[in-house]
């Protein structure tokens, strides 16, 4: 006997369901349950259901039925499947994360699942483990032992902090013409360029180039930015030496920021970046002239981050050298045409970390001070 089960939501759950589907954090078989039981709480045919959900009959009559013997939370649950027992007990996972969590064997570089695989018939008493068993239970404890994460762990000590701060400082400063503040920072950039000519797009078809192409050397490329208004500079060189950096920073004084009483520049710890640059570069007369205009502030050493011209460089590889550049001509023609519409668009870097939210939100890596007496 074919039985059909009528569904009738209250309002709270309807209102349930609703959620449930406007969140979508939840697996794709619970989300199409939530929808067959709303689409039949509003009297719609199961045949429509089937068509407008995509699912089978029987997942409509499940769940419909699921509903009604039993509750919301049973209709949109899985039910047990058959199947074979786990092949590994709880201890036998617990030495698999922890293998997969030690050092791969001697001469292989990481953990791959047959290694693992044959470690664990190693230390157990099965005769052979496969790889998807493996797999499932790495899976499980959201372990990928083939894969690794590089980054560096700065040492916070009173110079970190201090330095962090007087740049986040001069970022919260207001505006002043006679003292802007110019991040500066530079970045390499390939040439590269096509062996054969690409296709370009048309409807229905990507535009295609070819795998094999050709490298023309490298160029560097030199980033001022303005913390307070909506001016960068990208000045495209061969080199990148102290000469460089100091004939940079003349051309900041003197041609991009001449009526300034002093320039304070936001830069690295590169061994370039100095005031000793300027006299290998110039006579010390000419030197000591640009310093009088120059202040340099450092941030700290492996926290490039608060570099704000650190995003603009990731903005002008994203919009402008996303792509195959052959020659330095076009690089300086590109570069420059994005330069002008990003400045000439008023478009600026939203800082928002300041010394307020460091001391709040790194309290705990500052160095602990020392009560001092007062005298």
């Amino acid at each position: 006997m074919n039985v059909r089960y009528r569904v009738e939501l209250s309002q709270a759950e309807r209102g349930e369901l609703t959620a449930l589907l406007s969140r979508g954090k939840h697996s794709v078989r619970k989300l199409k349950r939530a929808q067959i039981l709303l689409a039949a709480d509003a009297g719609t045919r199961d045949e429509d259901i089937v068509t407008s959900v995509s699912v089978g009959g029987s997942t409509v009559y499940r769940t419909k039925r699921r509903f009604v013997i039993g509750n919301l939370e049973q209709a949109l649950s899985e039910e047990p499947r058959p199947g074979a027992d786990r092949k590994l007990s709880g201890k036998e996972e617990a030495l698999l994360v922890a293998t997969a969590c030690s050092n791969p064997p001697e001469g292989r570089a990481r953990w791959t699942l047959e290694l693992l695989a044959n470690e664990l018939v190693r230390l157990t008493e099965h005769d052979s483990i496969s790889r998807e068993t493996v797999r499932r239970r790495l899976a499980e404890n959201d372990l990928k032992p083939w894969r690794k994460n590089m980054w560096c762990i700065p040492q916070v000590d009173g110079e970190y902090v201090a330095r962090m701060e007087d740049v986040l400082d001069l970022y919260a400063e207001a505006p002043d013409p006679k003292h802007p503040v110019v991040c500066f920072d530079e970045s390499p950039t390939q040439l590269i360029g096509e062996v054969r000519q690409p296709i370009l797009a048309e409807p229905g078809q990507l535009e295609r180039y070819d795998c094999e192409y050709k490298r023309n050397g490298t160029v560097n490329l030199f980033i001022f930015l303005d913390v307070h208004r909506p001016w960068r500079k990208v000045k495209v060189t061969e080199r990148r030496t102290a000469e460089d950096f100091a004939i940079c920073m003349r051309e900041l004084s003197d041609v991009h920021f001449p009526e300034a009483a002093r320039i304070r520049v936001v830069l690295d710890n590169l061994s370039t970046h100095s005031a000793g640059a300027l006299y290998q570069a110039f006579p010390a007369c000419e030197a000591r002239r640009l310093l009088r205009c120059l202040e340099f502030h450092y941030v700290p050493k492996h926290a490039s981050w608060l570099n704000m011209v650190e995003i603009e460089i990731g903005v002008l590889r994203g919009q402008c050298l996303d792509r195959r550049i052959a020659t330095p001509q076009k690089l300086v023609s590109e570069i420059a045409a994005w330069e002008r519409q990003r400045n000439t668009t008023g478009a600026r870097i939203n800082w928002m970390f300041t010394t307020e939210k460091a001391r709040s939100k790194m309290g705990r890596a500052y160095p602990t001070t020392v009560a001092v007496p007062v005298q």
